[in-house]
């Protein structure tokens, strides 16, 4: 336990200074919104392309890693429309049940990757990575058309269809899979270019975790903040635990998949929220809450996962 815990302790320091830095006044404001933006259209995408082009899938169960992303993330979205209506009275107006939604069952990659290769280094950066791949597209469709019905907002579903489409994550990860599996070759400097660019993505994406946390919504938390964290960090490890282990997943890949599905909730759903009518304020809120949480839930969803990967 105490292993893991160090482990993983200079990814929350980094959450830690980037909370620092924000209230610093040696950073510009402005920064921050061109570090998300850096971000989510160059860094992040960088660093999925890379991994997935250069990973080496001969050496994981591809199939049945990919069969336990895909339906731990549909059990999991079942699961918590399932709970509208007993939630129904807490969760007013119906827009909150939104952010109820989004914030158990998006999840951070900046955390996972970063704590997923300080763990098990390249083989645990690409188990992560192919989860994002296979789950990315169904997890946005689904978190988007509830967003639409809970928050009855009217758009152009064209819009939207084009927006997914476009998903940086998205175009990144089917490049990285399709050079992967193509063997298309890419000009070996442009590729050095694309690992340099890549390695600065999880440091400064940790720092910009941070920086969008609110601390003070973490002083006293609304109840549906508090089930919404249990939901996420508790609930889903688990599910996501029992599918990789009715799939035959065995070893570090149970244990990854586990830590993919405990970290705390996206950052980014925060902002989908915000322009489609969602609960922002609750989302915010959520996220801080449970990042605060999973500095010790995820030790514990390791070492459950690590004790039933060994038998």
């Amino acid at each position: 336990m105490l292993i893991i815990f160090e482990s993983i302790l200079p990814i929350f320091l980094l959450v830690l200074l980037g909370v620092a830095l924000k209230r610093s006044p040696l950073i510009n404001g402005t920064f921050w919104e061109g570090l998300e933006q850096c971000g989510y259209y160059v860094l992040f995408p960088a660093l999925l392309f890379h991994t997935l082009a250069t990973a080496d899938f001969s050496s994981m169960e591809i199939g049945a890693i990919g069969f336990t992303g895909v339906v731990a993330v549909l059990l999991m979205c079942a699961l918590v429309l399932a709970l509208w209506l007993p939630l129904k009275r807490l969760a007013t107006p119906a827009s909150s049940f939104s952010s109820v939604f989004q914030t158990a069952t998006r999840w951070n990659a900046f955390i996972a990757l970063a704590i997923a290769q300080k763990l098990h280094g390249d083989y645990g950066l690409t188990v992560v990575a192919l989860v994002m791949a296979v789950i990315i597209l169904p997890i946005n469709f689904i978190n988007v058309g509830v967003l639409l019905w809970f928050s009855g907002t009217r758009t152009s579903y064209g819009a939207f269809i084009l927006r997914l489409v476009t998903n940086p994550l998205i175009i990144s990860s089917l490049l990285g899979v399709m050079v992967n599996q193509v063997g298309i070759p890419i000009y070996s400097p442009l590729m050095t270019t694309v690992d340099l660019v890549a390695r600065a993505a999880l440091s400064l994406g940790l720092i910009a975790v941070g920086a969008g946390l609110r601390v003070s919504d973490a002083v006293k938390p609304r109840p549906l903040v508090l089930f919404s964290t249990a939901l996420k960090l508790a609930c889903f490890p688990a599910v996501m635990i029992g599918a990789a282990l009715v799939a035959g997943v065995t070893g570090p890949a149970l244990a990854l998949l586990g830590l993919s599905a405990g970290v705390p909730t996206a950052m980014n759903g925060y902002i989908l929220a915000k322009k489609m009518g969602g609960d922002a304020e609750l989302y915010a809120a959520t996220a801080t809450v449970q990042t605060v949480f999973s500095f010790v839930t995820i030790p514990l969803v390791l070492m459950v996962a690590s004790q039933l990967a060994a038998g």
